[in-house]
Protein backbone atom coordinates (compact mmCIF):
# COMPACT_ATOMS: atom_id res chain seq x y z
CA UNK A 1 0.00 0.00 0.00
CA UNK A 2 1.20 3.49 -1.59
CA UNK A 3 1.78 5.62 2.03
CA UNK A 4 -0.52 8.08 2.53
CA UNK A 5 -3.68 6.57 1.20
CA UNK A 6 -4.84 5.63 4.18
CA UNK A 7 -4.39 9.05 5.83
CA UNK A 8 -5.73 10.34 2.63
CA UNK A 9 -8.91 8.10 2.87
CA UNK A 10 -9.74 9.54 6.39
CA UNK A 11 -9.24 12.74 5.45
CA UNK A 12 -12.33 12.40 2.99
CA UNK A 13 -13.99 10.99 6.10
CA UNK A 14 -13.48 13.69 8.44
CA UNK A 15 -14.76 16.15 5.29
CA UNK A 16 -17.95 14.19 5.02
CA UNK A 17 -18.53 14.27 8.80
CA UNK A 18 -17.93 18.20 8.91
CA UNK A 19 -20.23 18.68 5.59
CA UNK A 20 -22.88 17.04 7.47
CA UNK A 21 -22.63 13.08 6.59
CA UNK A 22 -24.18 10.62 9.05
CA UNK A 23 -21.94 8.18 7.89
CA UNK A 24 -19.80 7.63 4.47
CA UNK A 25 -17.00 5.34 3.04
CA UNK A 26 -14.27 6.43 1.12
CA UNK A 27 -11.85 5.16 -1.59
CA UNK A 28 -8.04 6.33 -2.73
CA UNK A 29 -6.19 5.18 -5.89
CA UNK A 30 -3.00 5.42 -6.85
CA UNK A 31 -1.96 3.78 -10.10
CA UNK A 32 0.81 3.69 -13.25
CA UNK A 33 1.23 2.25 -16.15
CA UNK A 34 3.61 1.49 -18.75
CA UNK A 35 2.63 0.37 -22.73
CA UNK A 36 5.03 -0.17 -25.39
CA UNK A 37 3.44 -1.43 -28.57
CA UNK A 38 5.65 -2.14 -31.98
CA UNK A 39 4.97 -2.76 -35.32
CA UNK A 40 7.47 -3.27 -38.24
CA UNK A 41 10.13 -3.92 -36.05
CA UNK A 42 9.76 0.03 -35.31
CA UNK A 43 8.09 1.62 -32.39
CA UNK A 44 4.01 2.09 -32.82
CA UNK A 45 2.87 3.45 -29.62
CA UNK A 46 4.38 4.05 -25.94
CA UNK A 47 2.38 5.54 -23.22
CA UNK A 48 2.99 6.41 -19.95
CA UNK A 49 0.62 7.34 -16.69
CA UNK A 50 0.74 7.93 -13.75
CA UNK A 51 -2.25 9.28 -11.32
CA UNK A 52 -4.58 9.70 -8.42
CA UNK A 53 -8.65 8.83 -8.26
CA UNK A 54 -10.43 9.40 -5.14
CA UNK A 55 -14.08 8.50 -4.17
CA UNK A 56 -16.10 9.15 -1.75
CA UNK A 57 -19.98 8.05 -0.65
CA UNK A 58 -22.00 9.38 1.70
CA UNK A 59 -25.13 9.24 3.46
CA UNK A 60 -28.00 11.10 4.45
CA UNK A 61 -30.60 8.53 6.34
CA UNK A 62 -31.23 5.84 3.92
CA UNK A 63 -30.44 8.77 0.86
CA UNK A 64 -26.32 8.11 -0.53
CA UNK A 65 -24.56 10.10 -3.02
CA UNK A 66 -21.32 9.46 -4.57
CA UNK A 67 -18.33 12.15 -6.24
CA UNK A 68 -15.34 11.19 -7.25
CA UNK A 69 -12.31 13.12 -7.81
CA UNK A 70 -8.41 13.23 -9.41
CA UNK A 71 -7.02 16.18 -7.32
CA UNK A 72 -6.47 14.88 -3.78
CA UNK A 73 -5.74 18.61 -2.04
CA UNK A 74 -7.29 19.57 0.88
CA UNK A 75 -9.67 22.11 -0.84
CA UNK A 76 -11.13 19.60 -3.67
CA UNK A 77 -11.29 17.13 -0.43
CA UNK A 78 -13.86 19.46 1.20
CA UNK A 79 -15.26 20.55 -2.17
CA UNK A 80 -15.95 16.78 -2.56
CA UNK A 81 -17.59 16.47 0.61
CA UNK A 82 -19.88 19.56 0.46
CA UNK A 83 -21.07 18.38 -2.74
CA UNK A 84 -21.97 14.86 -1.64
CA UNK A 85 -23.60 15.74 1.38
CA UNK A 86 -26.00 18.41 -0.43
CA UNK A 87 -26.52 15.92 -3.55
CA UNK A 88 -27.42 12.72 -0.95
CA UNK A 89 -29.90 15.37 0.62
CA UNK A 90 -31.57 15.71 -2.38
CA UNK A 91 -31.06 12.27 -3.60
CA UNK A 92 -34.08 9.15 -3.68
CA UNK A 93 -34.44 7.25 -0.56
CA UNK A 94 -33.14 3.48 -0.82
CA UNK A 95 -34.04 1.28 2.02
CA UNK A 96 -31.67 -0.93 1.42
CA UNK A 97 -28.31 1.30 1.23
CA UNK A 98 -26.60 1.60 3.90
CA UNK A 99 -22.77 0.41 5.31
CA UNK A 100 -22.05 -2.06 7.38
CA UNK A 101 -22.81 -3.09 10.90
CA UNK A 102 -19.12 -2.54 12.69
CA UNK A 103 -19.54 -6.50 13.69
CA UNK A 104 -19.66 -7.43 9.94
CA UNK A 105 -16.49 -5.71 8.64
CA UNK A 106 -12.86 -7.87 8.36
CA UNK A 107 -10.20 -7.31 10.95
CA UNK A 108 -6.47 -6.39 9.87
CA UNK A 109 -5.35 -8.69 7.82
CA UNK A 110 -2.03 -9.16 5.59
CA UNK A 111 -2.21 -8.53 2.25
CA UNK A 112 1.38 -10.02 1.53
CA UNK A 113 -0.29 -13.34 2.01
CA UNK A 114 -1.85 -12.94 -1.41
CA UNK A 115 1.05 -11.98 -3.64
CA UNK A 116 -0.80 -9.68 -5.56
CA UNK A 117 2.38 -7.35 -5.59
CA UNK A 118 5.34 -8.45 -8.08
CA UNK A 119 8.07 -6.99 -5.38
CA UNK A 120 10.51 -6.23 -8.74
CA UNK A 121 11.66 -3.11 -9.40
CA UNK A 122 9.28 -1.42 -12.28
CA UNK A 123 10.71 -2.46 -15.90
CA UNK A 124 12.23 -0.10 -17.82
CA UNK A 125 10.40 1.23 -21.36
CA UNK A 126 13.23 -0.38 -23.38
CA UNK A 127 12.87 -3.43 -21.94
CA UNK A 128 8.82 -3.77 -22.32
CA UNK A 129 10.24 -2.59 -26.13
CA UNK A 130 12.80 -5.49 -26.91
CA UNK A 131 9.96 -8.07 -24.98
CA UNK A 132 7.29 -6.69 -28.05
CA UNK A 133 9.78 -6.94 -31.01
CA UNK A 134 10.95 -10.49 -29.45
CA UNK A 135 6.85 -11.72 -29.74
CA UNK A 136 6.95 -9.75 -33.29
CA UNK A 137 9.67 -11.42 -34.63
CA UNK A 138 8.72 -15.00 -33.78
CA UNK A 139 5.28 -14.40 -34.93
CA UNK A 140 6.66 -13.22 -38.39
CA UNK A 141 9.24 -16.20 -38.54
CA UNK A 142 6.23 -18.57 -39.14
CA UNK A 143 5.17 -19.30 -42.73
CA UNK A 144 2.28 -17.50 -43.93
CA UNK A 145 2.64 -14.55 -41.52
CA UNK A 146 2.19 -11.40 -43.66
CA UNK A 147 2.53 -9.35 -41.28
CA UNK A 148 1.79 -8.29 -37.15
CA UNK A 149 -1.03 -6.07 -36.74
CA UNK A 150 0.38 -5.50 -33.00
CA UNK A 151 3.01 -6.76 -30.48
CA UNK A 152 2.74 -5.33 -27.42
CA UNK A 153 4.55 -5.46 -23.36
CA UNK A 154 3.16 -3.62 -20.23
CA UNK A 155 3.52 -3.18 -17.05
CA UNK A 156 1.14 -1.82 -14.43
CA UNK A 157 0.54 -1.14 -10.51
CA UNK A 158 -1.88 -0.05 -8.44
CA UNK A 159 -2.84 0.85 -5.00
CA UNK A 160 -6.03 0.99 -2.91
CA UNK A 161 -7.37 2.29 0.32
CA UNK A 162 -10.44 1.79 1.47
CA UNK A 163 -12.00 3.11 4.34
CA UNK A 164 -15.23 4.39 6.74
CA UNK A 165 -17.12 5.98 9.57
CA UNK A 166 -18.06 1.98 10.73
CA UNK A 167 -14.46 1.52 11.70
CA UNK A 168 -13.07 -0.34 8.49
CA UNK A 169 -9.65 0.79 6.99
CA UNK A 170 -7.68 -1.35 4.97
CA UNK A 171 -5.71 -1.55 1.56
CA UNK A 172 -3.58 -3.37 -0.61
CA UNK A 173 -1.45 -3.02 -4.17
CA UNK A 174 -1.54 -5.05 -7.07
CA UNK A 175 0.35 -5.49 -9.82
CA UNK A 176 0.17 -6.64 -13.73
CA UNK A 177 2.52 -7.18 -16.79
CA UNK A 178 1.69 -8.56 -19.48
CA UNK A 179 2.45 -9.53 -23.47
CA UNK A 180 0.42 -9.86 -26.53
CA UNK A 181 0.45 -11.15 -30.29
CA UNK A 182 -2.01 -10.30 -32.92
CA UNK A 183 -0.86 -11.51 -36.12
CA UNK A 184 -2.39 -11.80 -39.96
CA UNK A 185 -2.16 -14.42 -42.10
CA UNK A 186 -2.82 -14.12 -46.16
CA UNK A 187 -3.27 -11.50 -48.02
CA UNK A 188 -6.16 -9.81 -49.45
CA UNK A 189 -9.86 -10.83 -49.04
CA UNK A 190 -8.32 -14.25 -47.72
CA UNK A 191 -6.38 -12.77 -44.55
CA UNK A 192 -7.57 -14.12 -41.20
CA UNK A 193 -6.34 -12.77 -38.13
CA UNK A 194 -5.58 -14.38 -34.51
CA UNK A 195 -3.99 -13.68 -31.57
CA UNK A 196 -1.78 -15.06 -27.74
CA UNK A 197 -1.26 -12.99 -24.95
CA UNK A 198 -0.35 -13.53 -21.18
CA UNK A 199 -1.09 -11.51 -18.27
CA UNK A 200 0.40 -12.39 -14.66
CA UNK A 201 0.59 -10.68 -11.26
CA UNK A 202 4.72 -11.53 -11.23
CA UNK A 203 6.87 -10.78 -14.27
CA UNK A 204 8.70 -14.18 -13.64
CA UNK A 205 5.35 -16.21 -13.98
CA UNK A 206 5.09 -15.02 -17.73
CA UNK A 207 5.38 -17.65 -20.89
CA UNK A 208 8.26 -16.68 -23.43
CA UNK A 209 7.31 -13.49 -25.62
CA UNK A 210 9.03 -15.90 -28.28
CA UNK A 211 5.98 -18.39 -27.73
CA UNK A 212 3.21 -15.89 -27.51
CA UNK A 213 4.36 -14.70 -31.13
CA UNK A 214 4.78 -17.67 -32.19
CA UNK A 215 1.25 -19.22 -31.15
CA UNK A 216 -0.49 -16.06 -32.69
CA UNK A 217 1.31 -17.19 -36.16
CA UNK A 218 0.33 -20.07 -36.14
CA UNK A 219 -3.27 -20.07 -34.77
CA UNK A 220 -3.75 -17.10 -37.88
CA UNK A 221 -2.08 -19.29 -40.05
CA UNK A 222 -4.16 -22.12 -39.18
CA UNK A 223 -7.19 -20.35 -40.14
CA UNK A 224 -6.91 -19.76 -43.94
CA UNK A 225 -9.11 -21.05 -46.06
CA UNK A 226 -12.00 -20.81 -43.74
CA UNK A 227 -15.31 -21.17 -44.99
CA UNK A 228 -19.28 -21.35 -43.52
CA UNK A 229 -19.78 -24.58 -41.82
CA UNK A 230 -23.46 -26.49 -42.78
CA UNK A 231 -27.06 -25.35 -40.92
CA UNK A 232 -28.00 -28.04 -38.38
CA UNK A 233 -27.88 -29.61 -34.78
CA UNK A 234 -24.17 -30.75 -34.00
CA UNK A 235 -21.84 -31.01 -30.98
CA UNK A 236 -19.77 -27.88 -30.09
CA UNK A 237 -16.64 -28.11 -28.03
CA UNK A 238 -15.78 -24.82 -26.86
CA UNK A 239 -11.71 -24.24 -26.28
CA UNK A 240 -10.33 -23.45 -22.93
CA UNK A 241 -9.90 -19.75 -24.74
CA UNK A 242 -13.72 -19.02 -24.69
CA UNK A 243 -15.19 -21.66 -22.60
CA UNK A 244 -15.24 -18.99 -19.74
CA UNK A 245 -17.74 -17.03 -21.20
CA UNK A 246 -20.43 -20.05 -20.77
CA UNK A 247 -19.30 -19.68 -16.96
CA UNK A 248 -19.81 -16.49 -17.37
CA UNK A 249 -23.39 -16.50 -18.11
CA UNK A 250 -24.33 -18.86 -15.35
CA UNK A 251 -22.27 -16.47 -13.34
CA UNK A 252 -24.39 -13.04 -14.46
CA UNK A 253 -27.61 -14.98 -14.03
CA UNK A 254 -26.99 -15.54 -10.47
CA UNK A 255 -25.82 -11.92 -9.86
CA UNK A 256 -28.17 -10.40 -6.99
CA UNK A 257 -28.26 -7.34 -9.26
CA UNK A 258 -30.11 -9.53 -12.11
CA UNK A 259 -31.91 -11.41 -8.93
CA UNK A 260 -33.37 -8.50 -7.17
CA UNK A 261 -34.63 -7.05 -10.48
CA UNK A 262 -36.12 -9.96 -11.63
CA UNK A 263 -34.10 -10.52 -15.04
CA UNK A 264 -32.52 -13.59 -14.47
CA UNK A 265 -33.33 -17.06 -15.89
CA UNK A 266 -32.26 -18.28 -12.57
CA UNK A 267 -34.88 -16.97 -10.62
CA UNK A 268 -36.21 -19.34 -8.26
CA UNK A 269 -33.47 -21.93 -8.61
CA UNK A 270 -31.53 -21.91 -5.65
CA UNK A 271 -31.50 -25.68 -4.55
CA UNK A 272 -32.43 -27.50 -8.43
CA UNK A 273 -29.76 -28.49 -10.90
CA UNK A 274 -27.81 -26.20 -13.33
CA UNK A 275 -24.80 -28.65 -14.16
CA UNK A 276 -24.38 -32.13 -14.53
CA UNK A 277 -23.99 -34.25 -11.72
CA UNK A 278 -20.68 -34.20 -10.29
CA UNK A 279 -19.36 -30.55 -11.22
CA UNK A 280 -19.11 -27.75 -8.97
CA UNK A 281 -18.21 -24.15 -9.74
CA UNK A 282 -16.30 -22.48 -6.44
CA UNK A 283 -15.00 -19.40 -5.96
CA UNK A 284 -11.94 -19.02 -3.96
CA UNK A 285 -10.87 -15.22 -3.14
CA UNK A 286 -7.61 -15.89 -1.70
CA UNK A 287 -5.42 -17.64 -4.26
CA UNK A 288 -2.23 -16.68 -4.57
CA UNK A 289 -0.79 -14.67 -7.32
CA UNK A 290 -3.97 -14.07 -9.18
CA UNK A 291 -5.78 -10.99 -9.91
CA UNK A 292 -9.06 -11.76 -8.46
CA UNK A 293 -8.07 -12.01 -5.02
CA UNK A 294 -9.22 -9.90 -2.44
CA UNK A 295 -8.80 -10.39 1.71
CA UNK A 296 -12.24 -7.76 1.95
CA UNK A 297 -14.83 -6.60 -0.63
CA UNK A 298 -15.49 -3.17 -1.08
CA UNK A 299 -17.99 -3.00 2.05
CA UNK A 300 -14.73 -3.75 4.48
CA UNK A 301 -16.74 -7.35 4.42
CA UNK A 302 -13.84 -10.53 4.89
CA UNK A 303 -13.92 -12.84 1.72
CA UNK A 304 -14.23 -16.68 1.93
CA UNK A 305 -14.46 -19.44 -0.10
CA UNK A 306 -17.84 -20.66 -1.65
CA UNK A 307 -19.58 -23.21 -4.02
CA UNK A 308 -21.82 -21.19 -6.44
CA UNK A 309 -22.83 -24.68 -7.63
CA UNK A 310 -22.78 -27.52 -5.59
CA UNK A 311 -22.42 -31.21 -7.49
CA UNK A 312 -24.79 -29.16 -10.34
CA UNK A 313 -27.17 -27.36 -7.37
CA UNK A 314 -27.45 -23.98 -7.64
CA UNK A 315 -26.19 -23.03 -4.28
CA UNK A 316 -26.44 -19.04 -3.86
CA UNK A 317 -26.33 -16.39 -5.38
CA UNK A 318 -23.59 -13.56 -5.34
CA UNK A 319 -24.30 -10.64 -3.48
CA UNK A 320 -23.45 -7.58 -1.94
CA UNK A 321 -25.33 -5.55 1.04
CA UNK A 322 -27.71 -3.66 -1.02
CA UNK A 323 -28.74 -7.16 -3.38
CA UNK A 324 -28.66 -8.98 0.06
CA UNK A 325 -30.99 -6.63 1.82
CA UNK A 326 -33.37 -6.76 -0.53
CA UNK A 327 -33.36 -10.35 -1.01
CA UNK A 328 -33.33 -11.00 2.98
CA UNK A 329 -30.02 -12.52 2.75
CA UNK A 330 -26.69 -11.76 3.88
CA UNK A 331 -24.10 -10.20 2.17
CA UNK A 332 -21.34 -12.75 0.03
CA UNK A 333 -18.56 -10.56 0.63
CA UNK A 334 -17.97 -9.29 -3.22
CA UNK A 335 -19.18 -5.91 -3.51
CA UNK A 336 -17.02 -4.66 -6.15
CA UNK A 337 -16.84 -0.80 -6.83
CA UNK A 338 -15.16 2.27 -8.66
CA UNK A 339 -14.27 5.38 -7.06
CA UNK A 340 -17.91 7.68 -8.68
CA UNK A 341 -20.51 4.70 -7.94
CA UNK A 342 -21.65 2.61 -5.21
CA UNK A 343 -20.91 -0.97 -4.91
CA UNK A 344 -22.21 -3.95 -7.06
CA UNK A 345 -21.87 -7.72 -6.72
CA UNK A 346 -18.90 -9.09 -8.74
CA UNK A 347 -17.43 -12.86 -8.64
CA UNK A 348 -13.68 -12.90 -7.75
CA UNK A 349 -11.91 -16.13 -8.63
CA UNK A 350 -14.12 -18.84 -9.67
CA UNK A 351 -13.29 -22.51 -10.85
CA UNK A 352 -15.38 -25.27 -12.45
CA UNK A 353 -14.65 -28.82 -11.76
CA UNK A 354 -12.48 -30.14 -14.55
CA UNK A 355 -12.86 -33.73 -16.38
CA UNK A 356 -10.87 -36.57 -16.75
CA UNK A 357 -10.16 -36.13 -20.63
CA UNK A 358 -8.04 -34.12 -22.94
CA UNK A 359 -9.00 -31.40 -25.53
CA UNK A 360 -8.10 -33.57 -28.09
CA UNK A 361 -9.90 -36.19 -26.39
CA UNK A 362 -13.37 -34.86 -26.73
CA UNK A 363 -12.64 -33.90 -30.45
CA UNK A 364 -12.40 -37.55 -31.11
CA UNK A 365 -15.59 -37.84 -28.72
CA UNK A 366 -17.23 -35.36 -30.71
CA UNK A 367 -17.54 -37.15 -34.57
CA UNK A 368 -18.83 -34.31 -36.53
CA UNK A 369 -19.10 -31.06 -35.42
CA UNK A 370 -17.41 -27.50 -34.22
CA UNK A 371 -14.36 -26.82 -32.49
CA UNK A 372 -14.49 -23.21 -31.19
CA UNK A 373 -11.82 -21.14 -30.71
CA UNK A 374 -13.08 -17.63 -30.93
CA UNK A 375 -16.44 -15.58 -30.93
CA UNK A 376 -17.77 -12.15 -31.95
CA UNK A 377 -20.46 -10.36 -30.57
CA UNK A 378 -23.76 -12.14 -27.87
CA UNK A 379 -27.46 -11.72 -28.04
CA UNK A 380 -28.83 -13.20 -24.68
CA UNK A 381 -32.26 -13.14 -23.29
CA UNK A 382 -31.41 -12.65 -19.25
CA UNK A 383 -34.88 -13.30 -18.70
CA UNK A 384 -35.19 -16.86 -20.43
CA UNK A 385 -31.42 -17.93 -21.33
CA UNK A 386 -32.10 -18.12 -25.25
CA UNK A 387 -28.23 -17.27 -26.71
CA UNK A 388 -27.17 -16.59 -29.46
CA UNK A 389 -23.45 -15.71 -30.80
CA UNK A 390 -21.28 -15.31 -33.83
CA UNK A 391 -18.26 -18.08 -33.90
CA UNK A 392 -15.30 -19.05 -35.96
CA UNK A 393 -12.67 -22.61 -35.35
CA UNK A 394 -12.30 -25.42 -36.92
CA UNK A 395 -15.08 -28.19 -38.10
CA UNK A 396 -14.50 -31.98 -36.68
CA UNK A 397 -15.15 -34.82 -38.75
CA UNK A 398 -14.59 -38.44 -38.07
CA UNK A 399 -13.22 -36.77 -34.81
CA UNK A 400 -10.33 -35.04 -36.29
CA UNK A 401 -10.27 -31.25 -37.52
CA UNK A 402 -10.95 -30.89 -40.77
CA UNK A 403 -10.73 -26.86 -41.56
CA UNK A 404 -11.37 -24.07 -40.67
CA UNK A 405 -14.60 -22.20 -39.95
CA UNK A 406 -15.67 -18.89 -39.99
CA UNK A 407 -19.19 -16.79 -40.28
CA UNK A 408 -20.58 -18.90 -37.95
CA UNK A 409 -23.89 -18.56 -35.48
CA UNK A 410 -24.31 -21.11 -32.56
CA UNK A 411 -27.73 -20.90 -31.02
CA UNK A 412 -29.56 -22.59 -27.99
CA UNK A 413 -30.61 -22.03 -24.46
CA UNK A 414 -27.64 -21.63 -21.48
CA UNK A 415 -30.03 -23.89 -19.05
CA UNK A 416 -30.34 -26.51 -21.29
CA UNK A 417 -26.79 -26.46 -22.40
CA UNK A 418 -25.37 -25.97 -19.08
CA UNK A 419 -26.48 -29.16 -18.37
CA UNK A 420 -25.17 -31.25 -21.32
CA UNK A 421 -21.40 -29.73 -20.30
CA UNK A 422 -18.52 -31.82 -20.46
CA UNK A 423 -15.12 -30.51 -19.35
CA UNK A 424 -11.78 -31.34 -20.59
CA UNK A 425 -8.87 -31.13 -18.31
CA UNK A 426 -6.94 -27.92 -19.64
CA UNK A 427 -7.99 -25.48 -17.77
CA UNK A 428 -5.32 -22.64 -17.53
CA UNK A 429 -5.02 -22.85 -12.92
CA UNK A 430 -3.17 -19.13 -12.98
CA UNK A 431 -6.75 -17.58 -14.29
CA UNK A 432 -9.30 -15.83 -12.23
CA UNK A 433 -11.62 -17.95 -14.07
CA UNK A 434 -10.36 -21.89 -14.43
CA UNK A 435 -12.62 -23.12 -16.55
CA UNK A 436 -11.72 -26.11 -19.36
CA UNK A 437 -12.40 -26.59 -22.73
CA UNK A 438 -16.22 -28.02 -22.54
CA UNK A 439 -18.43 -30.10 -24.96
CA UNK A 440 -22.03 -29.31 -25.85
CA UNK A 441 -23.74 -32.03 -27.76
CA UNK A 442 -26.95 -30.54 -29.78
CA UNK A 443 -26.44 -26.88 -30.37
CA UNK A 444 -28.31 -25.02 -33.91
CA UNK A 445 -25.25 -24.07 -36.18
CA UNK A 446 -26.30 -21.57 -38.69
CA UNK A 447 -23.68 -20.99 -41.74
CA UNK A 448 -24.51 -22.15 -45.60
Amino acid sequence: MNVGLDVLAEKMLAAARRAGAESADAIAMTGKSIMIDVRGAELEQAERSEGANIGLRVFIGRRQACVSATDTGDTTVAELAERAVEMARHAPEDIYAGLAEPGQIAGKADANDLELADPSSEPMPECLKETALEAEAASLAVNGVSQVESAAAFWMSRSVHLAATNGFSDGYSVTESGIHCLAIAGEGTSMESDHDGDRRIFASDLRNADDIGRTAGERAVAMLGSRKPPTGAYPVLFDERVSGSLVGHLLSAANGDAVARGSSWLLDKIGERVLPNGLSIVENPRRTRVGGSRLFDAEGLPTCPREIVRNGILAGWTLDLATGRKLGMASTGNAYRGVSAPPRPANWNVELTQGDAGRDELVRKMGTGLLVTSMIGATINPNTGDYSRGASGFWVENGEIAHPISECTIAGNLADMLLRIIPANDARPWLAAVVPSLLVEGLTLAGN
